[in-house]
C-alpha cells in the first residue's frame, strides 16, 4: 500500500454536534445544534481512489454529490445529505453507470416512489464509499432563513467529509468535484481547510439544476436527505397523531394548515415561514 495513506481499512462513523457555526468571519451561537451522522469506508475510499503520484498516474476525480429535502414545508428540519459513490458508479445516469449494481434503480428521489425510496436507503448506506446527513432543525432555520440553513447544511456535510478524507489522505489530497444540486454553491470554509492540507485549488465545486436526476451521486445524496427527513416526519406523526404529519410530511396541505388552526403552532414549526407566523398573531391575546 502506498505509504501516503494511513492504513486503516475500518469502516469510520461519522457523529457531530455543532453549536456554534463561522459564517464569513463572524461566530454564530445556533439556538439548537445541528446534528450530522454519517460514515467513511477507508479501506474502499483508497481502494477506488488510490493516489500513486510516484508513478505520475492520472489521478480520477472523486466525486460528492450533495442535495437537499423538506426546503418547502412549514415544519420540522430541513436535511441535507452528501455522498460518494464508488468510482466506476459515480457518473451522469444517462450514461447507466448503475446498470447492474444495487442501485440500478437510483434516480431523483421524487421520481421514486416510496417504496422504491426506502428500498434505496439502505442500499446507498451500504455501498456508498462516504456518506453524511445533516439535519438542520426549525429554529436554526428561523435564525438565520431557509436558503441560507440550506447553504448552512451543504457547506457542514461537504466540509465534514473532506475533513474525515484528509485524516488519511496523509501528505497528498486529491482533486475534489463537489456537485450541488440546484443553482448556487455554498460558500466553504477554505480557511479551515486550508489548514487540514486541503488547498482551494483542488476543490471543484459545481451548481446543477436538476442534478439530482442527472448525476449518480447527487441523486444518491437526494435519497438519503428525503428518506432520513421522512423518517423524522414519522417520529413527529406519532407524538402528534392529531396534525396528520405522515400524509402530508408539514407540507402546507390544507389538512395540515386546518390541524394548526385547531390544535396550534408545534415547537417543531417553522414560525418564520407566513403561514405558520399569520396563525400564531391569530392566535395572539388583543390588548
Amino acid at each position: 500500500m502506498n505509504n501516503q495513506y494511513q492504513t486503516d481499512n475500518s469502516v469510520t462513523p461519522i457523529e457531530i454536534s455543532i453549536e456554534q457555526i463561522d459564517i464569513k468571519g463572524q461566530y454564530l451561537q445556533l439556538v439548537e445544534p445541528i446534528r450530522l451522522s454519517g460514515q467513511l469506508n477507508i479501506g474502499e475510499l483508497i481502494a477506488q481512489y488510490p493516489i500513486n503520484v510516484e508513478q505520475g498516474l492520472q489521478q480520477s476525480m472523486l466525486q460528492i454529490g450533495v442535495d437537499e429535502a423538506g426546503r418547502g414545508p412549514l415544519l420540522g428540519n430541513v436535511n441535507v445529505a452528501a455522498a460518494i459513490l464508488p468510482e466506476t458508479w459515480s457518473g451522469l445516469i444517462e450514461m447507466q453507470p448503475l446498470k447492474d449494481t444495487p442501485l440500478s434503480i437510483l434516480t431523483d428521489s421524487k421520481q421514486l416512489s416510496e417504496k422504491k425510496r426506502d428500498r434505496l436507503y439502505p442500499l446507498v448506506q451500504q455501498h456508498a464509499i462516504g456518506y453524511v446527513v445533516a439535519e438542520i432543525p426549525a429554529a436554526v432555520i428561523d435564525q438565520v432563513n431557509i436558503l441560507q440553513a440550506t447553504m448552512l447544511g451543504m457547506r457542514l456535510c461537504t466540509e465534514v467529509l473532506l475533513e474525515a478524507i484528509a485524516h488519511h489522505f496523509v501528505t497528498s489530497m486529491r482533486q475534489v468535484e463537489v456537485l450541488f444540486d440546484g443553482n448556487r454553491c455554498p460558500e466553504l470554509n477554505h480557511a479551515m481547510l486550508v489548514e487540514l492540507g486541503i488547498e482551494k485549488s483542488i476543490i471543484d465545486c459545481q451548481a446543477w439544476v436538476k442534478g439530482d436526476a442527472r448525476h449518480t451521486s447527487i441523486a444518491a445524496a437526494s435519497i438519503l436527505a428525503k428518506v432520513s427527513r421522512d423518517k423524522a416526519m414519522y417520529a413527529l406523526d406519532a407524538e402528534h397523531p392529531e396534525y396528520g404529519i405522515a400524509k402530508h410530511k408539514g407540507y402546507p396541505t390544507r389538512a395540515h394548515m386546518e390541524a394548526i388552526e385547531k390544535y396550534g403552532v408545534l415547537s417543531a414549526h417553522r414560525r418564520s415561514f407566513a403561514p405558520v407566523r399569520k396563525s400564531l398573531e391569530r392566535a395572539e391575546p388583543v390588548i
